[in-house]
């Protein structure tokens, strides 16, 4: 019926079908001009094209490749340059955890991989990428209406690069963990196999969706189905029920004790949980003042219910010790406790490697700030207590401890679980690099055959084997007494 009475109007040459045609034909030659921060209009070119044209110059067989350079640093003196800068009493304990497995040893490794990731194929295309997205880096944690959500939870390397960084330490990291879990060599590298797979079809999906779809598409409780992996159900609701009850309240009730003056403090369980001086404490404490500026205004009353009573020193994850971290005991007008960690935030170890992969490296204004952006650029929710700060002239970041997180040990999975979980983990780096990256982009390079699935499974097989060797030479340089390790920490 429109198009009848436009008809009608324009054939009677009434004054007011006169002004609608002035108007309609403004309005086809007006240019609104180019606004940054947004797309250009018309769109120029197609990005699933451009991404397709991109395996002509990087064929999509050859990311199984794997060159090792000579001037690859061994794995001894790789552990022993990523220890510069970190309390020396401390690093002794992150050799001892890196030297007990080889999965273990590729958590605390990222700087290693990235000089190696460095000289293998490119596409060259660019995103917020985890840069240490091994399968032990996802799990569970709370959301502000206090439900559970899953994603990546680690985000010290976080860096603007290659997208295929994360995704073949992801699918190494499963070769690993199966290989630790008893699983034979078929079931590793189909493990691979299917994490690239499930991250090639999510990617496809997210790029048949309008923009805002695909930013918050696949619920967490649609994962499951999502990637097939009913058999990792039972994991997941065990896991869930543990997370539920991981809270501040929890973690306060086991590590502190009641204060003369009614408030409570910490109690030292040495090595990973000690006091600190009182200007130490004092200086961390007064950190959060400048810590405030950094959060949304809408938080603010809810810390101001809140009174810092204490502040302990605590040694963190395999990656991460021997740099400084610290709880911060707070209490509301109940006694009721909130702990925020507040931990040092080092510069990515991927950073030296990303001039080599073709990647400029735009200079960090704060290492802090750097963590908590690259963290909400990649998650769907965040922790809305996110924030950074410097102490004692150090960056740091800023969030809560123990917020009902959660998370699934891939090297403890069951055989027939490794490949389920590689699914889903596939599936959420997918989510995590289309929110910087367009979806149309990737997914026309990954296509819809399972040629980079393939690829990417052998380059994880190899490069397991490679860190397998890795870890053999740095254990026995700790039964040889070249680099001191401390066990059972």
């Amino acid at each position: 019926m429109t198009g009848v009475g436009v008809g009608v109007g324009v054939a009677t040459g009434t004054a007011e079908a006169a002004e609608t045609g002035a108007a309609g034909a403004e309005a086809t030659a007006r240019r609104v001009p180019r606004i940054r921060g947004f797309a250009q209009w018309p769109t120029q070119g197609t990005p699933r094209q451009e991404g397709k044209a991109l395996r002509a110059s990087v064929p999509r067989a050859a990311h199984r490749v794997l060159d090792l350079d000579d001037a690859r640093p061994d794995a001894v003196s790789a552990v022993e340059e990523s220890n510069s800068g970190r309390i020396p009493d401390l690093t002794p304990i992150r050799v001892g955890r890196m030297a007990a497995t080889p999965f273990a040893f590729l958590r605390g490794s990222a700087g290693l991989m990235a000089y190696d990731l460095a000289r293998t194929p490119l596409t060259g295309i660019g995103a917020q990428i985890c840069g240490d997205a091994h399968a032990a880096n996802f799990g569970l944690y709370g959301d502000p209406r206090g439900g559970l959500v899953i994603d990546l939870n680690d985000f010290d390397e976080t860096v603007h690069g290659p997208w295929e960084w994360d995704l073949k330490r992801l699918a190494t990291s499963l070769v690993l963990a199966g290989r630790e879990a008893g699983a034979d060599e078929d079931t590793c590298r189909a493990a691979a196999r299917d994490t690239v797979g499930a991250y090639r079809r999510t990617m496809r999906l997210l790029a048949r969706l309008s923009v805002l779809d695909a930013w918050n598409a696949i619920a967490d409780e649609e994962l499951v189905s999502h990637t097939a992996a009913h058999d990792l159900l039972g994991t997941l609701e065990r896991v869930s029920e543990k997370a539920r009850a991981n809270t501040s309240g929890r973690f306060a009730a086991k590590s502190t004790q009641e204060a003369e003056d009614g408030g409570r403090r910490f109690v030292p369980a040495p090595p990973v949980l000690r006091h600190v001086p009182d200007t130490e404490a004092a200086a961390v404490a007064a950190s959060l003042e400048p810590y405030l500026t950094t959060l949304s205004e809408d938080r603010l009353p809810l810390l101001a219910r809140h009174s810092v009573h204490d502040v302990a020193f605590r040694v963190v994850g395999t990656g991460s010790v021997g740099t400084r971290s610290y709880v911060v005991l707070l209490l509301d007008h109940r006694g009721q406790p909130l702990v925020l960690q507040v931990k040092e935030a080092r510069p990515s170890a991927l950073l030296p490697h990303l001039p080599t992969a073709g990647f400029e490296v735009a200079p960090v204004e704060h290492e802090g700030r750097r963590v908590v952006l690259g963290q909400k650029r990649m998650q769907v929710v965040s922790d809305i207590l996110l924030g950074w700060t410097t102490v004692d002239g150090r960056p740091f970041q800023v969030r809560q401890f123990r917020n009902r997180k959660g998370s699934v040990d891939p090297a403890a999975l069951p055989a027939d679980q490794i490949d389920d979980y590689g699914r889903m983990t596939g599936a959420l780096l997918a989510r995590a690099h289309s929110h910087s990256a367009d979806p149309r982009l990737i997914a026309g390079y990954c296509g819809k055959n399972e040629e980079l699935d393939e690829a990417i499974a052998a380059f994880a097989v190899t490069y397991a084997d490679r860190t397998e060797a890795d870890h053999a030479h740095l254990a026995a340089a700790v039964r040889a007494g070249r680099i001191k390790a401390e066990t059972g920490v």
